[in-house]
C-alpha cells in the first residue's frame, strides 16, 4: 500500500546542481518526518538531511552543508533534495524515507525509519 519512489538522478559535472525528488503515496505524508540517505559503493550508508512534518526544521550532514537544500510540499506529498557545488564524492544511490514520529535530526540513525524508497543514482559525475 506505501509506495516511496525516488527520482532526478543524471550526469553533472563537478560544480553543477540537479535536484531530486520523493513521492510518498499510502500514507498521511504531513504525519512524518522525511529523511535522504546515500551510499556509495564499498561505503556505509550515511544519513544526508532531514526535514520534519511541517518543514519547519531541517538537518544536514557536515558533508552537505551549505551545498543542499532539504525541502517538501505536502499539497504533493512530495520531498526535494536541491544539490548545489556537486562534487565527485556526492555520487552514490540516494534514497528517501519516512519516520513516523514527524521529527528527525542528525541523530536519528536509518533504522529508525518506517518506509524506504527504491533508491535513484542520484548525481553522477561526468
Amino acid at each position: 500500500q506505501v509506495q516511496v519512489v525516488e527520482s532526478g538522478g543524471g550526469l553533472v559535472q563537478a560544480g553543477g546542481s540537479l535536484r531530486l525528488s520523493c513521492t510518498a503515496s499510502g500514507l498521511t505524508f504531513d504525519d512524518y518526518a522525511m529523511g535522504w540517505f546515500r551510499q556509495a559503493p564499498g561505503k556505509e550508508r550515511e544519513g544526508v538531511s532531514c526535514i520534519s512534518w511541517s518543514g519547519s526544521t531541517t538537518y544536514y550532514s557536515d558533508s552537505v552543508k551549505g551545498r543542499f537544500t532539504i525541502s517538501r510540499d505536502n499539497a504533493k506529498n512530495t520531498l526535494y533534495l536541491q544539490m548545489h557545488s556537486l562534487k565527485p564524492e556526492d555520487t552514490a544511490m540516494y534514497y528517501c524515507a519516512a519516520v513516523l514520529t514527524g521529527y528527525c535530526s542528525s541523530s536519528l540513525g536509518s533504522s529508525a525509519y518506517h518506509f524506504w524508497g527504491q533508491g535513484t543514482h542520484g548525481p553522477v559525475s561526468s
